[in-house]
């Protein structure tokens, strides 16, 4: 009966209507703070450095890209790759981490986060989409979000623990958006440089900057303006309305789109591509 629903789902969420199934039926998941995750050691000066990541990285994203989007070489990862990835993993879930900065411990839940997710992709392809990944529990799920796949001090966690009940709430920096990467053309990009406390804030604006002004975050279509379903599912994260998505673009916005957002009143229609983010 599972699997019946399940496929009538995933055939709805491609064929019909996957913008009303992520943004309505389905529901965009709130920001749920997990308050065991806000301990924190405001004067710890413990540097976590990430340089089996940044290999990775190094290695498998095509970046730059010509079409704006970095594309990840699932295929070309060899053996030795993976198991040093699976290594990373094992590493960030061994931390104390509750013991770090705040700087420190954002940059490590968003590299856990993207980390995780390419090592799912290499678990399970070849696949078209990280939506066929239908590791969630429940009925309805569609992809691998809500599955447990980490242990952090005990506790388990998925991605949406990480996204929405660790990141989103605690830092409340709507930036987070474009640093966790769902391995999708929809998506930001997945940074080609791992994070860390030092360099956070960079590749936090540059991330929002790159994605603000690449077609897939906004564009302008017949005068109407046309952005990521991003900006319609967690429209609480930017101002909570129409005119604070437009704003938001506005701060980050660059050239012509500067111009045509400063002048824009009307509605927003959004889009998403799911297609994995493959060369």
């Amino acid at each position: 009966m599972r699997i019946l629903f399940q496929t009538i789902l995933y055939f709805v969420a491609v064929n019909l209507a996957p913008n009303l199934l992520m943004g309505a039926a389905y529901g965009a998941p709130k920001a749920d703070l997990w308050p065991r995750w806000q301990q924190h050691d405001l004067s710890a000066s413990k540097i976590i450095n990430h340089p089996a990541w940044a290999e990775f990285l190094k290695r498998y994203v095509l970046s730059p890209h010509a079409s704006g989007i970095n594309r990840v070489r699932y295929e070309s990862v060899t053996a030795g790759d993976r198991k040093a990835l699976q290594e990373y993993l094992r590493y960030l879930q061994a931390l104390p981490i509750s013991t770090y900065n705040r700087q420190e411990q954002k940059a490590y839940w968003i590299n856990l986060y993207n980390a995780l997710t390419v090592e799912l992709i290499l678990a399970h392809r070849p696949v078209q989409s990280i939506r066929e990944i239908d590791i969630s529990p429940g009925w309805f799920s569609v992809g691998p979000w809500g599955a447990k796949l980490a242990t952090i001090e005990g506790e388990k966690v998925s991605l949406d623990d990480i996204e929405h009940r660790i990141l989103r709430p605690i830092w409340k920096d709507n930036r987070v958006h474009y640093a966790v990467n769902c391995a999708s053309l929809g998506c930001p990009n997945l940074s080609s440089e791992a994070y860390t406390g030092r360099n956070l804030e960079r590749l936090l604006t540059q991330g929002a900057r790159d994605y603000v002004n690449h077609p897939r975050g906004a564009i302008f279509k017949e005068g109407r303006l046309q952005v990521s379903s991003i900006y319609i599912w967690f429209q609480e994260d930017f101002g909570g309305s129409k005119e604070g998505v437009i704003e938001h673009l506005r701060e980050h916005a660059t050239g012509h789109l500067t111009e045509q957002l400063r002048a824009y009143r009307g509605n927003l229609r959004h889009d998403y591509d799911w297609k994995l983010n493959a060369p």
